[in-house]
């Protein structure tokens, strides 16, 4: 199978991490704060670029992600994040 040339990452801003942790179903699994939260998704980026993958940063916004999840039968979790990253992103290079 062939590795994808880039890929969606949920990002989140610090004003809306704790909206968001509350609203997920795996909020256990997200660090208790922001800046943990940072910290760990740079070291993945990184990861994931020395890989060769381009990593696209899509904003995560809890009440679009709470409207997308309706719309698409999701639960609001990881795996669920994870899909709305690699739309985004996706949408974004089809558009580009």
């Amino acid at each position: 199978m062939e590795r994808p040339r880039s890929v969606g990452m949920a990002w989140y801003r610090a004003e809306d991490y704790a909206r968001l942790r509350e609203v997920v179903e795996d909020a256990a699994r997200l660090p208790a704060s922001f800046e943990a939260w940072r910290a760990s998704a740079e070291q993945v980026e990184r990861e994931v670029s020395r890989s060769g993958v381009a990593v696209v940063r899509v904003t995560i916004e809890p009440e679009a992600f709470l409207a997308w999840c309706r719309d698409h039968d999701q639960v609001p979790n990881g795996a669920a994040r994870s899909r709305y990253a690699n739309e985004a992103a996706q949408q974004e290079r089809d558009e580009g």
